[in-house]
């Protein structure tokens, strides 16, 4: 399973709203290579689920990931701040053995 925080579910529905998307339009996220540590997060808005893709609806959101990304994503949480000491998404990863300071990447 892939989890959404309040914070982050508030800001993908504004996101969405405006960028003028419709319900069809569900959160992609996935895993790259690549980043400081070796692995690097993607975020993205999609209409058009693949056939290995794994579905997950959290908090309200349709949360949609290919399998070799959820071999990584098991678990993780996606958070929202727009705090001072940083603004943006983030993941909160179990399975991350260590993470760039920046956030953006990890490896396991």
């Amino acid at each position: 399973m892939i989890y959404i925080s309040d914070k982050a579910k508030e800001k993908v529905v504004q996101l969405k709203r405006d960028a003028n998307l419709t319900e069809e339009y569900f959160l992609r996220v996935g895993v790259v290579g690549g980043g400081c540590s070796g692995l690097s997060y993607k975020l993205d808005f999609d209409n058009e689920a693949q056939p290995n893709d794994q579905v997950f609806e959290d908090n309200g959101v349709k949360l949609v990931t290919d399998l070799k990304s959820f071999l990584y994503l098991c678990d993780t949480t996606l958070e929202f701040s727009d705090g001072l000491n940083g603004k943006g998404f983030h993941f909160s990863n179990p399975n991350a053995s260590r993470s760039c300071g920046c956030g953006e990447s990890f490896a396991v």
